[in-house]
């Protein structure tokens, strides 16, 4: 198994509604998900994600304001770090996560429903 260090970020986001962005860096852009109850710490907690688009990995540094449009509100960095791909499927992506504040394996699955992440480990 080939095991990369990659970009991970979590952006603390004041939008409509306050959320949690996760960012993980893939083929040259991050990967991104919004999480509205922000990434689960302990094991046995599941939380929504919800896919959004790709961003540039300079977007990985971003604080600051977004004035208008799709997304306007303020952004912070809550966590940075990196991350090791285990697996990463259509359906399934298991990562560990290598953060200031989250450190741990982490699940993330697509179900009938959408997708989930927990803390495997």
């Amino acid at each position: 198994m080939n095991i990369m260090k990659r970009i991970y970020v979590v952006q603390k986001h004041y939008a409509s509604h306050l959320h949690y962005d996760l960012r993980l860096e893939k083929d040259g852009v991050l990967k991104s998900w919004a999480v509205p109850k922000g990434i689960p710490e302990k094991r046995g907690v599941k939380r929504l994600v919800i896919s959004v688009d790709d961003h540039s990995l300079e977007y990985g540094n971003f604080e600051g304001v977004i004035e208008e449009g799709y997304g306007a509100g303020k952004v912070e960095i809550w966590d940075k770090g990196y991350y090791e791909e285990e697996k990463w499927t259509e359906n399934e992506i298991v990562i560990s996560i290598y953060g200031e504040k989250i450190k741990g394996k982490y699940v993330l699955i697509k179900t009938k429903f959408g997708w989930l992440i927990f803390r495997n480990e």
